[in-house]
């Protein structure tokens, strides 16, 4: 029995090591419930794999006097969406990169559609790669699944060994 259960521990860590190369972000925006400023609601919002091996967690803030608009997705899904995603991805946080040409030749009176893009006073973009859901929450939820997976599993096997 007790081999069983090595066996079974290690596949769940060998499972573990084949997904390490899956970046897991959360994407939501923050009108929608449990997509908050501060903290993402994991019950709501699960979350996507990315697409590509070098992939990045993005979150986006958008900052008009007190409104903001909060938007969490992977840089590869928003490439084709933003055009002022900033040179630099690397891990941290910088501001919009600059598009002054966007729209130039278009005349439009419809605000809603927001062609030039020049509605919020200030964008930020964060970016993280070295975690699982590094573009949610103050903590992380994977290692507090990984910690009560441990603690049961070994109250199973104390339980089984003193029987």
């Amino acid at each position: 029995m007790i081999f069983l259960y090595l066996i079974l521990l290690l596949f769940c860590f060998l499972s573990k090591r084949a997904q390490a190369t899956e970046l897991w972000c959360y994407s939501c925006v923050s009108h929608q419930p449990g997509c908050g400023e501060l903290t993402v609601d994991w019950r709501i919002h699960h979350a996507i794999t990315c697409p590509r091996d070098d992939d990045t967690c993005v979150k986006i803030t958008e900052t008009k006097g007190a409104e903001k608009l909060i938007t969490r997705d992977c840089l590869s899904n928003l490439v084709g969406l933003r055009r002022d995603i900033p040179a630099d991805t690397y891990e941290g946080c910088r501001p919009a990169a600059e598009h002054p040409k966007l729209a130039v030749y278009v005349q439009n009176n419809i605000k809603e559609l927001e062609i030039k893009r020049d509605y919020w006073n200030e964008v930020t973009y964060c970016f993280c790669k070295f975690d699982q859901w590094c573009n949610g929450s103050h903590y992380n939820i994977a290692e507090f699944a990984n910690v009560l997976i441990t603690l049961i599993s070994l109250v199973i096997l104390q339980k089984w060994m003193f029987h």
